[in-house]
């Protein structure tokens, strides 16, 4: 069972790599900026997998339990990135540096990073006053439509972004593998390739982390709560270590936070819009946590025009008063 858990995480890894080089080519090939690249790209493609999985329990699988667990999964998923993925971004960089892989400086894009913690924020914000508003006046159908409106403007707008383009690309792994040249249609290959690699090594990787945990006595609760949404969010949490690690800081950051644009965006409109969209609890918690991680951040980079590893590590502080809640 370990055997098969360790070797699941392995996989994923590997994917993960096929995936930052096939999307940097797409990239290249698309003459796309760094931004559209980490933010849209591979912000959308490595959360889409545990995005359909809460959105498939709400559509077809009706009953308030089932409300429950997709509306627990949508909320819970930027409250990782903002929270642990902001902090095992910032701890790489410092693992990084001090094996003299890269400097200790994170030196993202900060119009882009600004840019997509901004919208989140508001978006974000918007969703949760209108859970609490929402018992007096029905307006989370009009709400949904405007988030997912308010999500095309940001795609349009990191579109017309002026990022640097990228520089430094590895060979295209298929293209070494098979000896041909990296066309479009070899990339979308290699793209597709390794997200059905992401999606089936996470897949492996709950199940083997649940028949472990199961093993260890640890109770459902900290599984459904804990350790699951640890593992869904494993591939943007590897390929930021991934990029950091190339010092692709731009790539990196933006990976993390464009998919928290899209999770507050495509998921919470239709929670809304097929749930009561009632939060309460913990899951209210974990959206307030996730706003003031991120909040921090901006007012951080905003004001130093810079961007420290330790601020990003302040992320797993929220973490942990989120876990002191549930224990």
């Amino acid at each position: 069972m370990i055997a098969m858990f360790s070797l699941s995480l392995i996989f994923i890894l590997a994917s993960c790599l096929y995936f930052t080089n096939a999307v940097e080519w797409l990239g290249k090939k698309l003459n796309l900026s760094q931004g559209v690249i980490g933010s849209i790209f591979a912000a959308v493609g490595t959360a889409m997998p545990e995005t359909i999985i809460p959105l498939i329990a709400i559509v077809f699988h009706k009953g308030q339990a089932s409300d429950e667990i997709g509306v627990g999964a949508i909320v819970g998923a930027p409250f990782m990135l903002s929270t642990l993925g902001f902090f095992v971004t910032g701890a790489s960089a410092i693992v990084y540096a001090l094996f003299r892989k890269r400097p200790f400086k994170i030196t993202p894009s900060l119009t882009g990073f600004q840019r997509d913690l901004t919208y989140f924020i508001i978006i974000y914000s918007v969703a949760v006053i209108t859970s609490i508003v929402n018992n007096y006046i029905d307006i989370k159908n009009i709400v949904s439509i405007a988030i997912l409106v308010s999500y095309f403007v940001y795609v349009i707008r990191t579109f017309s972004s002026k990022d640097d383009s990228l520089r430094d690309l590895k060979n295209l792994y298929f293209s070494n593998q098979f000896h041909l040249k990296p066309t479009i249609n070899l990339i979308i290959l290699q793209l597709v390739f390794s997200l059905f690699g992401i999606s089936y090594g996470a897949h492996i990787f709950i199940k083997y982390t649940e028949q472990l945990s199961a093993l260890l006595g640890v109770p459902p609760a900290i599984l459904s709560l804990i350790i699951t949404p640890i593992a869904t969010e494993l591939p943007e949490k590897l390929n930021s270590i991934l990029w950091i690690g190339q010092k692709k800081d731009t790539l990196a950051l933006g990976n993390i936070t464009g998919a928290m644009v899209f999770q507050s965006s495509m998921p919470v409109a239709i929670g809304m819009m097929f749930t009561e969209w009632n939060l309460t609890g913990l899951t209210m918690l974990t959206t307030v946590l996730a706003l003031i991680s991120s909040y921090i951040s901006l007012i951080y980079a905003a004001s130093k025009k810079s961007l420290s590893p330790f601020i990003l590590m302040a992320g797993s502080i929220f973490y942990c008063i989120f876990l002191l809640q549930l224990l």
